[in-house]
């Protein structure tokens, strides 16, 4: 037993591997008998993995010897595996035959069974790995080969006998090897992420032939439709013009296919169907996690086909009419009309056989006409429009160019409207409200691509409403008229406000409503900005000036200045309001999510509402400065006359210039108030008292006068007015004069209780007598100009 201890391996030589395996083998000394079991179900896994080796060697000799690139490294590695299979076996053998009953044997077998199998399971599977690739590999070349034979075979056929029946045979068969390459690639894509140089060889070589055969097969069908006598002939006798009513629809040869032309004509249908939808797979295939709704939304070539041969027969007569813009949009509503109803009856059953998945022919068909007098209108159109507004100097050609513009939009969104309609009435499952859907059959998406000229158009559509809008803000009877009703907002809030306010919000909803068209969330947030808030300012601007030239006149001091500065604050309440609801709206909350900048991702109104709130707040101190002011010139003596405080006088004995000045402030207060909307009074209102419990306390309480008994009652009852004139606008007018009410508590207070309070300095005694406005320091001034009578 020491010669066995002696041969055996100390622990410390052993793998963490193979010293693990031996711990799950042998946990207990009685399993050390198993030991031979244990060798016999390993030689057993390694002659299975030898006959599958030798399986996989047999299969991959075949493929080696057609792949002869990796047939000296596929031997190498098969040499390598069968050369470690032979020697473990040998190994094991051996180590069975000498002794595998022993302890010795058997952590042999074990340390050999763990240092070589890993390996030769690696060797394994990178000869499955290549024998994989190579069969990939061979698959994709001869499928690559069949396409490539079948495009030289289409082009060099139709160079001998151009035959339409025979191409589209030659497409089909390409196609089916194509969708089969597409399929292969897809599953190399996501399994073989490893292979993408396959994958990119592969694909340039589809390139290079798709380039050859999309051509030819739109060529075939161009002269296919040629041969059924598409498109149409148009001529002046069934064109529709505005002023002339409606006219009989076009000829139609989609409804007179017959017999072996038609066949034709649906199995080159079916065809190009299938090649875009091989397209879209690979183009899917390869943009697989980037964004892919812009990148596959193309529309279908077949419809395209149909479109662009009549809206080029069209151009002859849409050239003509550039001075005539609702031609235009005639026509083109027109064939839309006239065609609709025949795509969708003849070519729809033909897009589901091609099992093209949420396609639509009369969506297709419309959205297709609507890009094709976008296009036209872009390139023909605008440009001549823009010229027109650049060149003209005089103030005749420039209103004239204007009103071109405004006309022309006038007619795109009338044309929208009409194509939507349609688009509802036809039952389709289209969601307008989506920006993708809605561009595809706008006009109005030209803008999209040229936001200058939707600068162009803000302009001009701000210009419009401004020159309207500076009459009303000029007329002084629109400011002496009060708006009636709130019709742009809900709620029952009283604003007060002059009819200008009203007629402003009104311009800003209407130019507002002009952007409601336009296809994209961002075209609309821009259209807005640029057109939109320049009003909001222009009105802004024009409050400024008036409250200024009612300062710059009088300071406020009259009534009639008091009562401008009113209207322009109640206009200002308004419009705050009004813009502060729209933006509540589920149109302009859209907008906020749009943007990422500063100038972005914010409500469209956002900076406009604070400069009115702004306007509002620093116009109502304004007016409360103004009152204060009065009051305090109208109790000055009052204030600083110190000799009345000494006279005794009998019952009760009011200071009659206090009275008048409280008088005073009652009065404007209360005109105030039928001038100002309830929302804005408050404010005023509390702000006024502030400055009188402010300035009263300071000239009064603060100012070194002795205060008898008689003293106290007289300015108990003083007091008593002043809280009585603000009682008409709160319930506790004490609340908003508190240093005034609690410095009269404290000349009411008993001297010793001011002793055990205020002469030992105790801040919680205040606090607990209800005296929470004033410091330890006015306290204590208080209650020494007190005069204690004995």
């Amino acid at each position: 037993m020491e010669g066995v201890a002696a041969s055996l391996p100390r622990p410390s030589d052993l793998s963490p591997s193979l010293v693990g395996f031996l711990a799950e083998k042998f946990r207990t000394p009685e399993d050390l008998p198993r030991s031979p079991d244990l060798e016999a179900e390993l030689t057993s896994r390694c002659s299975d993995l030898e006959a599958s080796l030798a399986d996989l060697s047999r299969r991959l000799a075949g493929s080696v010897a057609a792949y002869a690139v990796r047939s000296e490294e596929t031997g190498a590695l098969l040499g390598g595996v069968r050369a470690g299979l032979v020697d473990l076996r040998s190994s094991l053998r051996g180590s069975s035959k000498d002794g595998g009953d022993t302890e010795d044997g058997s952590g042999r077998r074990e340390q050999m069974l763990a240092d070589e199998l890993p390996a030769l399971a690696k060797e394994v599977a990178r000869v499955e790995t290549v024998r994989s690739y190579a069969e990939t590999t061979l698959k994709l070349d001869r499928l690559i080969g069949d396409v490539e034979d079948a495009v030289s075979s289409s082009v060099t056929g139709k160079l001998k006998t151009p035959s339409a029946t025979n191409s589209v045979d030659i497409c089909m068969v390409a196609i089916n090897s194509l969708k089969q390459i597409e399929d292969m690639l897809a599953s190399v894509t996501k399994s073989r992420p490893q292979w993408s140089r396959l994958v990119s060889a592969v694909d340039h070589r589809v390139d290079r032939a798709l380039s050859i055969l999309r051509p030819q097969a739109i060529a075939d069908h161009r002269n296919l439709l040629a041969s059924l006598g598409w498109p149409p002939p148009l001529s002046g006798s069934n064109i529709v013009h505005p002023n002339t009513g409606a006219s009989p629809e076009l000829y139609n040869p989609l409804f007179l296919m017959t017999g072996n032309l038609k066949i034709k004509y649906c199995e080159n249908f079916l065809s190009l169907c299938k090649l875009q939808e091989l397209q879209r797979r690979r183009k899917s295939r390869q943009l697989s996690g980037h964004t892919l709704e812009i990148a596959l939304s193309q529309p279908l070539w077949v419809v395209e086909e149909l479109v662009n041969p009549i809206m080029v027969a069209a151009q002859h007569f849409l050239s003509k009419w550039h001075d005539k813009p609702e031609f235009i949009f005639a026509l083109v509503y027109k064939l839309t009309m006239d065609f609709v109803a025949s795509v969708d009856e003849i070519l729809q059953p033909l897009v589901d056989k091609a099992m093209l998945v949420g396609r639509s022919c009369r969506e297709e068909w419309i959205s297709a006409m609507v890009t094709s007098l976008s296009t036209f209108l872009s390139k023909e159109i605008f440009p001549k429009y823009v010229d027109l507004l650049e060149g003209s100097h005089s103030s005749s050609n420039s209103s004239q160019a204007r009103l071109s513009w405004l006309h022309l939009v006038d007619l795109m969104i009338s044309f929208d409207k009409r194509i939507q309609t349609l688009i509802t009435n036809s039952g389709l499952v289209l969601s307008l409200t989506d920006d993708a859907n809605l561009q595809r059959v706008s006009s109005m998406s030209i803008f999209c691509d040229r936001p200058d000229w939707l600068q162009m158009w803000a302009e001009i559509e701000l210009g419009e409403t401004v020159e309207k809008l500076r009459v009303a803000m000029h007329d002084e009877k629109s400011w002496k008229t009060r708006f009636q009703g709130t019709v742009l907002m809900t709620g029952s809030e009283d604003y007060k406000s002059p009819a200008v306010s009203g007629a402003v919000l009104q311009g800003l909803s209407l130019l507002i409503d002009r952007s409601r068209p336009l296809p994209s969330v961002e075209l609309r947030a821009r259209f807005i900005r640029l057109a939109g808030a320049p009003i909001v300012r222009e009105f802004l601007d024009c409050l400024l000036r008036r409250c200024q030239e009612a300062e710059g006149l009088t300071a406020l001091a009259d009534d009639d200045a008091l009562l401008k500065v009113s209207q322009s604050i109640n206009s200002a309440r308004h419009f705050d309001s009004g813009l502060t609801e729209w933006c509540e709206n589920v149109f302009f909350l859209e907008m906020e999510s749009i943007g990422k900048d500063d100038t972005e991702g914010r409500r469209i109104f956002e900076e406009e509402i604070t400069m009115f709130k702004e306007f509002r707040t620093e116009w109502i101190e304004k007016i409360a400065t103004v009152v204060l002011r009065g009051f305090d010139s109208l109790c000055r003596d009052y204030l600083k006359n110190r000799r009345q405080w000494q006279e005794k006088t009998e019952g009760v004995s009011l200071s009659k210039t206090f009275v008048t000045a409280l008088d005073y402030i009652q009065g404007k207060i209360s005109k105030l108030e039928e001038g100002l909307n309830a929302m804005d009074f408050v404010p005023m209102w509390r702000a006024v008292a502030s400055g009188v419990d402010q300035l009263v306390f300071s000239g009064v309480f603060l100012s070194s006068i002795k205060f008898n008994s008689s003293a106290v009652e007289r300015l108990n009852g003083d007091l008593e007015v002043l809280f009585g004139v603000f009682s008409a606008w709160c319930l506790r007018p004490q609340g908003f004069l508190p240093r005034l009410a609690e410095g009269l508590k404290l000349l009411k207070m008993e001297e010793k209780q001011l002793k055990d309070g205020i002469l030992r300095h105790d801040e919680r005694w205040l606090r607990e007598n209800g005296i929470k406005h004033l410091t330890i320091a006015e306290a204590e001034k208080i209650v020494k100009n007190t005069v204690v009578m004995g």
